[in-house]
């Protein structure tokens, strides 16, 4: 299974962007990562399905935020307050499985999306 992430783009600092991901419908948790030129993929957000709770780097934790509709299956990185070091390919992923912690390790996750660019430059 693909995901398709979309709503990455070029946006100056301090503004904001929407980032968008078709998951499926069953999934026990969700999550963003990114990766920056030069550097690893590295955890940003995660959503556990049951009970909702949330889950954020401290570089964009207060400035991020993860959520979910159900109805539509699309999940959603809210991005405010960007800053140039937020400039990065941003990836969905989503677990099937029953989940079993580590949140923030890209092999708890089984499906991943594309990847979406945000350029944060002025």
């Amino acid at each position: 299974v693909q995901l398709q992430a979309s709503g990455g783009g070029l946006v100056q600092p301090g503004g904001s962007l929407r980032l968008s991901c078709e998951v499926p419908r069953v999934t026990s948790l969700m999550g963003w990562f990114r990766q920056a030129p030069g550097k690893e993929r590295e955890f940003v957000a995660a959503r556990i399905q049951n009970g909702g709770r949330t889950l954020y780097a401290p570089s964009v934790k207060g400035r991020f935020t993860i959520s979910r509709d159900a109805a539509k299956n699309t999940a959603y990185l809210q991005m405010d307050s960007l800053k140039p070091e937020d400039t990065a390919v941003y990836y969905c992923g989503a677990r099937a499985r029953t989940y079993s912690g580590n949140f923030d390790m890209m092999g708890s996750y089984d499906y991943w999306g594309q990847g979406t660019l945000v350029t944060v430059s002025s």
